[in-house]
C-alpha cells in the first residue's frame, strides 16, 4: 500500500526541505524513498509529479511521471524521473496565467502565474549532475514542485482558488 499523501494543514508542507546529503546518493535508503514517492504518485488518478514532503519526507526531492517527461500520453509506462536537490536556475520573463491543482489540496484548483520556460539543475539518485530545460506543462511542474520543497503551496500564490466540479450522475427514477 502506498504511503499516504499529506494534505494542506500538515506542518511538513509549510517547512522548507533540506538537501539530500551526499552520503545518501546511490544508497538503498534513497532508492526506497524515491520508490515510495513514485508509488504514492502512481496511486493517484491525475497526479503528474510529487514532492518528498507530500509523503512526509523532509528532503529536497521531486518525482515526475515518465510520460510527462517524454511528452507522451498518460498510460505509457516510461519510468518516473527523480530530481534530487533541484534548484531552478532559469525562468523565462514571459509568464502565463495557468490552472493548477495539487495532490495535497484535494478538491480545489486555482489560477497562478508561472514562467513559460524553466530550467532545473539537480542530481540523479546516483549523484550524477543533470540539467533539464522545459516549457509548458513541464516548466509549470518544475515551478510547482520547487515551491513545495520551499514550503509553499500553490494556493498561497494563486490569483484565484475554486472548488473542483465533480461529475455527479443524476439518478433517474
Amino acid at each position: 500500500m502506498p504511503t499516504p499523501i499529506v494534505t494542506k494543514g500538515d506542518p511538513i508542507l509549510s517547512k522548507k526541505t533540506v538537501d539530500v546529503p551526499k552520503n545518501l546518493f546511490g544508497t538503498k535508503a534513497l532508492a526506497e524513498m524515491i520508490a515510495d514517492m513514485s508509488a504514492a504518485l502512481r496511486a493517484t488518478e491525475h497526479g503528474v509529479a510529487i514532492a518528498a514532503n507530500q509523503i512526509g519526507l523532509p528532503y529536497r526531492i521531486f518525482v515526475v511521471r515518465g510520460f510527462v517527461m517524454e511528452g507522451k500520453e498518460r498510460g505509457t509506462e516510461d519510468p518516473d524521473v527523480a530530481f534530487v536537490n533541484p534548484k531552478i536556475s532559469r525562468l523565462s520573463r514571459k509568464k502565463e496565467l495557468l490552472e493548477e491543482g495539487c495532490l495535497s489540496v484535494p478538491g480545489y484548483r486555482g489560477t497562478i502565474k508561472r514562467s513559460f520556460k524553466a530550467t532545473v539543475n539537480a542530481y540523479t539518485e546516483k549523484g550524477k549532475k543533470m540539467e533539464r530545460g522545459a516549457s509548458g506543462l513541464l516548466a509549470q511542474i518544475f515551478q510547482h514542485e520547487c515551491d513545495h520543497l520551499d514550503g509553499i503551496l500553490y494556493v498561497e500564490k494563486a490569483e484565484e482558488v475554486f472548488e473542483e466540479e465533480e461529475n455527479h450522475e443524476i439518478e433517474k427514477e
